[in-house]
């Protein structure tokens, strides 16, 4: 696989990451059976694709990019769905995460 490709699955699966954490708020503890389902595929689905985007990829840039873009949704949706705070500095460090996550994929080889 190329290693374009494998940027792309790599955004996917950090998209997926977002899904799969947000899902665990409606599962109430994988008591509802659609909310555990979609968050357990999504969650199967994202640890594959970083599995395959990290056969091509340093593994330290592909799990800090995944887990970047998961922690970065996740807080973002939080925000927006759960009324969770936005307050200037949780924005301002949610920034700086971005940033770090655009860091490692300009310094990726």
């Amino acid at each position: 696989m190329s290693v374009t490709w494998s940027w792309i699955l790599l955004v996917i699966a950090g998209l997926l990451e977002v899904c799969w954490a947000i899902g665990l708020k409606y599962t109430e503890g994988f008591t509802k059976l659609g909310p555990s389902v979609f968050t357990l595929v999504t969650l199967a689905a994202s640890m594959y694709m970083l599995a395959r985007a990290s056969q091509a990829l340093p593994i330290g840039t592909a799990y800090g990019v995944w887990v970047g873009i998961g922690a970065l949704g996740a807080a973002i949706m939080g925000i927006y769905l759960f009324n969770e705070s936005a307050s200037p500095a949780r924005l301002c460090f949610l920034a700086l995460l971005l940033v770090s996550i655009i860091g490692l994929k300009l310094t990726a080889r």
